[in-house]
């Protein structure tokens, strides 16, 4: 016998799934007013959907990141969605953070395997996907991801979304604020490497190459001696490097940390920058 479908229970399997109100009420008409049936119809209904709209371009979406210093563990993931409206939409932000909340302690190694694996009792992360795909009515993908684990993390968010930075450090112990702090010098400074060492050698022999040109081609150096060009020539490529390594740059907040390098800074709170991972929407990943 088939429970009556009233707005009462269609309003009850809206507040449960978050899905349009007509779609509910077709829900518990399939099912006979059985609530968890319906909910079962929808998540098939939204599987089609997700089918539907493969072809669908996903060049928007948001950064999530999650990290828990008690278990040591961290992960930041760039979700894709089809208009920048819907990547600011509250259902949106909710399914990045819980993603990135699942990475941290997952143990997939890419995004099919992820996908795959069990969200929660009701079903897998591609469900998750699915049940976000079915409110929105947008494609969405996890473009990517990373997890770490045994360090001491922090992270920023840029406020619209497109773009954030998780940072890992080892230590004395966690310290939210300069972490946060560093994360956003990163995601706004964008330094390729982290420490002098990182710089490939025909990196540094380019750099080299076109300083000794610029000072060659400058008049005020003609007549100078040998190792005096040489010492301008150091004092340069010492400036040119601060401006790709991490660990040279100044602290983008100078108000804060007057005068003080992210390494300089880190160092007397008791930590060392181990690593990074800033991800920006619709960049191109190198790794």
């Amino acid at each position: 016998m088939s429970t009556p479908i009233t707005p009462q229970l269609v309003k009850q399997l809206r507040d449960r799934t978050d899905q349009p109100m007509g779609l509910c009420k077709q829900a518990l008409e399939q099912s006979g007013g059985d609530i968890d049936k319906a909910i079962e119809w929808l998540r098939a209904q939204n599987a089609k959907m997700g089918v539907k709209r493969e072809g669908s371009e996903t060049a928007e979406g948001r950064i999530g990141l999650f990290y828990d210093n008690t278990q040591r563990i961290a992960a930041i993931v760039e979700v894709r969605c089809e208009t920048a409206p819907s990547a600011k939409s509250d259902p949106f932000i909710a399914l990045v953070n819980d993603l990135a909340r699942h990475i941290a302690s997952s143990q997939a190694a890419d995004v099919p395997t992820l996908l795959a694996e069990r969200y929660d009792a009701r079903g897998t992360v591609q469900d998750r996907l699915n049940d976000a795909m079915g409110v929105i009515r947008e494609k969405m993908v996890i473009h990517r991801f990373a997890r770490l684990q045994g360090g001491i993390y922090g992270g920023y968010v840029h406020f619209d979304g497109t773009v954030g930075t998780l940072v890992e450090c080892q230590g004395s112990g966690p310290n939210d604020e300069l972490l946060r702090d560093v994360a956003a010098h990163i995601t706004a400074m964008n330094p390729p490497y982290r420490t002098p060492s990182d710089v490939p050698a025909e990196v540094i022999e380019k750099e080299k190459a076109l300083i000794r040109a610029e000072i060659e081609a400058d008049p005020k150096n003609a007549g100078k001696p040998a190792n005096i060009l040489d010492k301008i020539a150091e004092g340069k490529l010492k400036t040119r490097l601060a401006e790709l390594v991490l660990s040279e740059q100044t602290m983008a907040n100078a108000q804060k940390y007057p005068n003080l390098t992210v390494s300089a800074a880190l160092k007397k709170a008791g930590l060392e920058l181990t690593r990074f991972v800033r991800y920006k929407v619709g960049a191109i990943s190198l790794v």
